[in-house]
């Protein structure tokens, strides 16, 4: 571990002595592992995507009509396992995983939240498995549900098709029920709405508690105060709703530290009760290493 984080100050560096290229990666602690957020950068999603706000919340939180909608991808590293939560559009993964001396090759593990194109674009380069000794975990209702669509299953079926001999199908568990660890120190809990089988993952160690949420939330600045609102590409916008409100309200409850696929960079923080439903804090980049 004490290599680990050795690469991790050095690569910190080089993002410090380049102040021209724009920060990607961050690595927080968290007890015996190391959490790095990859951004695979974004841009403005339109609040015409929206379902159920009202134009006063629109007004209030979106004046410009527009909210920030980037991706990311987390890194979990073990004592003896690299763990990639998602694989982002694949578009700066490869470059951030090199600037934490971390070859393809090392990702043992990959965890799907789910398998929408954002989340599983670096799974292959030029057609195969870009992860070549990387086991893969897929809630079964997630697999389920896009193996058994024709063409809209199409690309998610090509993306895991070289994994087919290492993809390990599971059932996540409500939030707050015990059940067995799917990896030492991490929980698989259901998350469905976004898609059927939408899946967070709880990371403990010590006492550090991280929820990578996935899609959760996609527009932070009106979802967190008003959660109630929805997204057009929700496959099951109310199961959406009622996923983010019992996600928040777990967040608050036990104090763990939410990281989310769609939050803005370092898209990590501390979720907390607010005047009107939550209010997000993000971790400073000085807490990190």
């Amino acid at each position: 571990m004490k290599k680990l984080v050795l690469l991790c100050i050095m690569a910190a560096s080089m993002n410090m002595a380049n102040a021209q290229e724009p920060e990607t990666v961050i690595t927080y602690a968290a007890g015996d592992f190391l959490i790095s957020i990859l951004s695979e950068g974004g841009n403005r999603g339109n609040a015409g995507s929206l379902q159920g706000a009202t134009e006063e919340q629109l007004k209030k939180y979106l004046p410009d009509g527009t909210f920030p909608l980037e991706t990311q991808v987390f890194l979990v590293r073990t004592k003896d396992k690299n763990i990639l939560i998602d694989t982002g559009h694949g578009k700066n993964l490869f470059k951030n995983l090199q600037s934490l001396g971390v070859d393809e090759s090392q990702i043992n593990v990959i965890l799907l939240t789910h398998l929408h194109g954002d989340h599983i674009g670096g799974m292959l380069r030029d057609g195969k498995a870009a992860f070549p000794n990387a086991e893969v975990y897929l809630s079964q209702a997630e697999h389920d549900y896009w193996t058994g669509l024709a063409e809209r299953g199409e690309a998610a079926g090509k993306a895991l098709a070289p994994y087919k001999d290492r993809l390990r199908l599971f059932t996540p568990a409500a939030p707050g029920e015990t059940s067995p660890e799917l990896l030492p120190g991490i929980q698989a809990l259901a998350a469905y709405g976004h898609t059927p089988g939408h899946t967070a993952f709880l990371i403990r160690s010590d006492d550090s508690k991280w929820l990578i949420w996935g899609d959760v939330i996609h527009a932070a600045p009106i979802q967190m105060p008003c959660p109630e609102v929805a997204l057009s590409f929700d496959v099951n916008p109310e199961q959406a709703i009622n996923t983010r409100k019992s996600m928040l309200e777990y967040a608050v409850q036990h104090r763990i530290t939410v990281g989310g696929m769609h939050i803005p960079f370092p898209a990590a923080g501390k979720v907390a009760k607010g005047k009107e439903g939550y209010v997000f804090s993000p971790l400073c980049f000085c807490e990190g290493i």
